[in-house]
């Protein structure tokens, strides 16, 4: 049996730790002490069941300073998925083992391509202007897989992980525009790393690098999912209304789709471009004006992300990126100068990846688009079970308020 101290316990009920003691004083939970261990532990069964009751009997707080969630441990030492280490998984896995994993199946997600749905993603993507981002036109395919398929409102596990995987097998399927990898129920065939491939690189007509893939199949595994990030806090707030599963991703999508969350290794490709000519030049035009520098920083690690250095070290054993490598380390090295810098995160890592291998720039906003679709569907097959609609934060008004005599109250409207 497992067993949780005082403050794991507090923290899994959402109480201060007096509070645990006083449950532990009305019967509530048991006390346990262990020989090797000083202070007490309550059995994690127990904890559970508490909690449970407390989610059945009480109504939606209305708050979303406290998610709990069983899926994603963020640490300093990396990601966690259901206690599994993930730059581990980046070294031995993929994407398709790491969707089973997430969203607690057997074996290995197919992401099979359904042949019905494929044809309105393909005229929807034929239809796209031919300048739109790799993210936008996976966003249409969405709306297209999600217009062509009437039982998506089934919100059962079972059929959850069915229309999952079909959507993105699908989609990717449509975005690489390989009428030949569509597959099927059961086939064999490359994994969703390597099809996705011609959607990602620049140049469609030249073969990727043999190392190509490997590094996206790493980078998928990295990115699947990250706990509550702003994308997948919107994801779980679309599934709090019982919406489909393709309502789910296109919300992760839209908070995906922003320069302070999904787009920032887009703009540090951009930094990467000047710092490959001139790297102290480059970083210098960064400081003089004021701006901050694509790549680094995260508000979760006090060091270097975890996920960075498992990229940048499969790029620094990759001779392809020896030039994009001493790049990335020269201005790494200049923003550390005082020893205080930030530190390098995964945004910087992929773009190095995208130089490194030819990709297109905005190659990194697809393979996170991609790989968080996995996360955000484990996030709504756990927001299912909640209690709907819990997601109603109290505003704080700070407008006019009524009888007021100031300008904005008393200014007559017409219409």
């Amino acid at each position: 049996m497992e067993y949780l101290t005082v403050a794991e316990t507090a923290e899994r009920l959402g109480v201060k730790r007096e509070t645990v003691y006083a449950y532990a004083s009305r019967g509530l939970l048991t006390s346990v002490r262990g020989a090797q261990r000083r202070g007490s532990r309550f059995a994690q069964d127990e904890v559970e069941a508490l909690a449970a009751r407390g989610r059945e009997s009480g109504e939606p707080s209305g708050t979303v300073e406290r998610i709990r969630t069983r899926i994603t441990l963020v640490a300093d030492d990396g990601p966690w998925f259901r206690g599994v280490a993930v730059p581990a998984l980046a070294a031995s896995s993929d994407l398709e083992h790491v969707a089973a994993l997430l969203w607690e199946v057997p074996g290995r997600v197919p992401f099979d391509a359904d042949p019905d749905l494929l044809a309105p993603a393909r005229a929807v993507l034929a239809a796209a202007p031919a300048g739109a981002r790799a993210t936008d036109r996976f966003r249409l395919a969405v709306a297209a897989v999600a217009a062509a398929d009437p039982l998506r409102a089934d919100a059962r596990p079972g059929a959850v992980v069915a229309t999952a995987s079909s959507l993105l097998g699908t989609v990717v399927t449509a975005l690489a525009g390989d009428p030949g990898a569509a597959g099927g129920p059961g086939a064999a065939g490359p994994d969703l790393a390597e099809r996705l491939l011609p959607a990602l690189v620049r140049d469609p007509d030249r073969a990727p690098a043999p190392a190509t893939a490997g590094h996206v199949r790493a980078a998928l595994v990295l990115l699947a999912d990250h706990g509550l990030a702003s994308s997948t806090v919107a994801a779980r707030v679309a599934a709090s209304t019982l919406a489909d599963v393709h309502a789910v991703v296109s919300a992760g999508l839209g908070a995906l789709d922003g320069p302070r969350h999904g787009l920032v290794s887009g703009l540090a490709h951009r930094f990467l471009t000047d710092a490959l000519e001139d790297p102290p030049g480059a970083l210098a035009q960064r400081l003089r004006a004021g701006e901050r520098v694509p790549g680094f920083g995260h508000s979760v690690y006090r060091g270097t992300d975890p996920r960075a250095t498992v990229l940048l070290d499969r790029l620094r054993a990759d001779p392809a990126a020896d030039d994009v490598v001493a790049c990335v380390d020269a201005v790494v090295a200049g923003m550390d100068r005082g020893g205080d810098g930030p530190a390098a995160n995964v945004d910087l890592a992929l773009a190095a990846l995208m130089h490194a291998h030819d990709l297109r720039p905005d190659a990194g906003e697809l393979l996170f688009a991609c790989a968080r679709t996995v996360g955000w569907v484990a996030h709504a097959l756990e927001e299912y079970a909640e209690p709907g609609l819990r997601f109603r934060p109290t505003g704080v008004y700070t407008g006019p308020r009524p009888g007021s005599t100031s300008e904005a109250s008393t200014t007559t409207l017409s219409v």
